[in-house]
């Protein structure tokens, strides 16, 4: 499904992700703010530090997980934006800022 245009999506409110501003939209989820932002990827696994991002979309997996005001390992699949909202990603340590993988 693809996004629609501005008009089409819930009201904006502004999220923060590793102290940045994003725009996200009423009835979103975290993720789907991370990809409209073109982010593919935004966490590492504990073994082998292999990036991670979106998979299921619906839960089931933990390939999505995120900070969200302070609590680890929320699923960010699940999870609807609010304003102001503080997300937290493995991407905060990166110098590059290409969060496309």
């Amino acid at each position: 499904m693809r996004l629609g245009s501005e008009e089409e999506r819930g009201e904006p409110v502004t999220i923060y992700v590793d102290g940045r501003p994003v725009r996200a939209y009423t009835g979103e989820t975290v993720a789907t703010a991370l990809l409209a932002q073109g982010w593919r990827f935004w966490r590492r696994t504990p073994k082998t530090a292999t990036w991670r991002g979106l998979f299921c979309n619906m839960g089931i997996c933990f390939d999505c997980l995120v900070t969200v005001d302070g609590r680890p390992h929320v699923r960010a699949c699940q999870e609807l934006v609010r304003e102001g909202m503080q997300v937290k990603t493995d991407r905060a340590s990166e110098a590059s800022g290409d969060h496309s993988g």
